[in-house]
This record gives C-alpha cells, structure tokens and sequence, in this order.
C-alpha cells in the first residue's frame, strides 16, 4: 500500500494498515520539497499549534473524538499522551518531542518503509491501492493532476470560510424561517431582522473589528465572489444591505407590519439540520472579535458557533461530492484520501480520517467486508460529514462537533436535556455505539 504524505493523517493510515498486516510504503516529499509552513523534515509536524485542543470526552466532541481513537490504537494520540504538556482541560504537546516520537514509531515498524520523495503527479499505475493524505499544502502538481482528473474545480487554494451556529442556540422568538420571495420550500433559511440603529452599530463593529493579517505567504487578491464581510463593508456602509444582509422578499412574522431595514439569513449546513451557517459572512476578524460582533446580531445573542470563520490558504477537495463513503474517490476507487485534503479540520480530525482510511484500505486489502463506524460516534459523524452529510454546495473544512451528531432522543415524559447534561448524553451513546462496532466479527 501507499500512503502519500507524512502528515497526521498519513502516519495515523500507514500506523494502521501495517498494524492490520499490510506492507506499506509512505512518501514524503520533505526535505527535497519543502512547504512555506513547515519548519522540519519530521514526520507529523504540528505546524500552526502544539494544541490538540479538549481533551473533555464527556462534554466536547473533540475530547470524546480523543478517547475513541486512543480505543482505536491511534498512534497519534498515544504519542500525544506521552508527550504532552500542561494545558489546562485540554491535551497539548512537546512539538519535537510529539514528531519524533510518531518518526520512531513507524521506522521501528517491520511493515513501514518511509520513501522521502515528491509524488509530482497522480500516482503510477501499478499502484494498486493508495492513500492521498498530502494536507493542506498539497505539492502544486499534484494538485493540479487532481484537478484535471476529477474535472471540476474541486481544490480552493484560498477558500472563505463563514461562521457556522448551532440551530438550537438561535431565539426563534426573533428569527424565522422563510426564503427570499418564498422560493424552494418556502422555508429553507432562518432568518435575523435589523432595524437601521442595529445595521449602524454592526457596521461600526465591523469596520473597527480586529481582523487576522496573512502570513506572508497567504497573499492572494480576494475572490469577489467571496469577499470577506468586512472588506464589503469598507466599500460603503450600504453595500451589505444591498447585498447578503438585504431585506427584500421576506416579511418578518413576529412583526410583520415593519418592514427590517436588514437581514441576515442562515442556510441549513449539514443533512441533520442541526447546523446553519451565515450567508455571506466569511470574515478574517479574529475569532474573539466575531464571538462578539455576531452576538450582537438579533437571535444570536446567545449563539454556540460550530465553526468560526476565516479565509486563508488550503488545499481540499469536495469530498461529500468526490468520495464514497470509505473514503474512496469515485472515479479512481483503488485511491482513498485522507486527512485536511478531505476538508475536515484540525490535528484530531485530520488523524482519524487516516485512522479510518488505513483500516477501510486494510480492510479491502486482506478481503473483508468494510463496517463503518456509527454516526452517533465522534468518529463515525465526523466520516459522514465528509463523505455525505454535507452540502457539497456550500462544503467547508469544518472541525469536529456535536452538530454533527443525530439529536439523541428525550426519554418519554422526561423534560428534554440542555448543555452539559445534553453533551453527556452524547457522549454515552458514542462510546456504546464505538464498543458494539469494535467488538462485531470481521466478515
């Protein structure tokens, strides 16, 4: 089997093929190609952050996300344990001491052989069975040969990323369903009412907003298609409310004499609708800036963000689009990809999409029919989001979180969980589910 890219996510899938049995080669193309964010040839260098965020498995989908791999003989997360660092509720790492560790781990392996190469281009035929895990910073011509291959557009080098909210943290004493001139269903967007004091003061809060500068080597001019809202705004203070925020086709029910002087709509973000992102907000305000700014919108005064927003540089491919739901892509089935290249985010989740894809690989290496894990697990709502669960539409990298999960249900004549109590529940059904996958027989 090989794996293209020493990542996370591709030392996670070569750590489980070869622990299945399987003879694996991984490719590397450091140090004879180097990244702009890279700063070592190590295998699973952390570049942005040592954080490997909540290690809270009963209230945090990412801590829970943790204890299902380190069940599942994650090497990521056993090096992690062994390496880390005060941090408070979360799990954070030694940088050095973390890569170094994941390197010994696999060189050590019989059935590991590390080839430091670039794969300039779509993998060779005689390849047999292959794992694409090559992240964010995916080497130019083999993106490009992605591209051509699968004939769309599918890799955003610098994509724009709106805020995404929790639908049951909205007060729908405020807002309401409905689309512009009642088009599709009627009701495919919840939408938030601005009378013209509160549109001012938004726009105040934009303009002076602290905003994220790019690395040096994120320059890139802006998509017009996809400005940052506060760049709109620069543009004139009227320009969002004849744009994303502009009041027309829709009639406010809870007061439906006054006409909004603006709106700001959601649409529905993933299969469950338990996720709604703002239309039109991509932003590069720091992320403490948007918590704050967006609250103060109408019927988010109290909002949970599943996913904040930004705009910067990164390589994925529209995977509810490409891929089946093993992680394989539909036009090439021997080539499964794995980690940030499949837009999930983050160190964990990129991880456990490569803990998956190793195992699917091995799975179909050895002839034995491919579970996949539950969706009411961390790891198994994490999969469908990528593979299916998400709009390919309006597909965004997106870190791990309960909105992912199916609502669990309210026992009869009891009074429907909220917070953390809720979050629990999540948590006990996940590990129940992950323990009836793990101990089915392998067919």
């Amino acid at each position: 089997m090989h794996i293209i890219g020493g990542g996370l996510a591709g030392c996670e899938a070569a750590w489980q093929a070869a622990q299945a049995g399987i003879d694996v080669v991984l490719h590397e193309m450091r140090p004879h190609r180097r990244t702009e964010a890279h700063g070592s040839d190590r295998l699973a260098e952390l570049v942005c952050s040592n954080s490997f965020r909540s290690d809270d498995a009963d209230h945090n989908a990412v801590g829970l996300l943790h204890e299902e791999m380190r069940r599942l003989d994650s090497l990521i997360l056993t090096q992690a344990d062994i390496h880390k660092v005060p941090a408070g509720g979360a799990l954070a790492v030694d940088r050095d001491g973390f890569a170094e560790g994941v390197e010994k781990a696999l060189l050590a392996h019989p059935r590991v052989t590390l080839m430091r190469e670039e794969i300039a281009g779509l993998p060779p035929e005689e390849w047999t069975r292959v794992i694409i895990a090559t992240g964010p910073l995916t080497s130019p011509p083999l993106a490009d040969a992605i591209r051509s291959l699968t004939g769309e557009d599918s890799l955003s080098f610098f994509d724009a990323i709106a805020p995404i909210v929790h639908k049951d943290s909205i007060d729908f004493t405020k807002a309401w369903f409905q689309s512009r001139y009642d088009k599709g269903t009627g009701t495919d967007y919840i939408n938030l009412p601005l009378t013209r004091e509160q549109y001012d003061a938004f726009i105040d809060d934009l303009l002076a907003g602290e905003k994220h500068m790019p690395k040096d080597w994120e320059g890139t001019p802006y998509f017009e298609g996809c400005l940052p809202i506060e760049v709109m705004a620069e543009r004139g203070r009227q320009t969002l409310s004849y744009g994303p925020m502009k009041p027309v086709g829709l009639t406010n029910p809870h007061n439906p004499t006054v006409k909004p002087y603006a709106i700001v709509q959601l649409r529905q973000d993933n299969a469950l609708g338990t996720l709604y992102n703002l239309v039109g907000f991509q932003t590069k305000l720091k992320h403490g800036e948007q918590v704050r700014i967006f609250r103060t919108l109408p019927g988010l005064e109290n909002a949970e963000f599943a996913r904040l927003g930004g705009m910067h540089r990164n390589s994925f491919i529209n995977s509810p689009r490409l891929l089946d739901t093993t992680l394989r892509l539909k036009q090439r089935p021997a080539w499964r990809f794995a980690g940030q290249i499949t837009g999930c985010e983050g160190y964990v989740e990129s991880a456990a999409i490569g803990l998956l894809a190793g195992r699917f690989a091995a799975a179909e290496e050895l002839g034995r029919e491919i579970a996949l894990p539950p969706i009411t697990t961390a790891i198994g709502a994490l999969l469908n989001h990528v593979t299916g669960g998400a709009n390919p539409e309006t597909f965004q990298p997106m870190n791990v979180n309960f909105g992912l999960f199916p609502e669990p249900e309210n026992e009869p004549g009891k009074k429907r969980l909220k917070g953390r109590d809720r979050k629990t529940l999540y948590s006990i059904r996940a590990r129940e589910a992950l323990t009836k996958w793990m101990e089915a027989p392998a067919a």
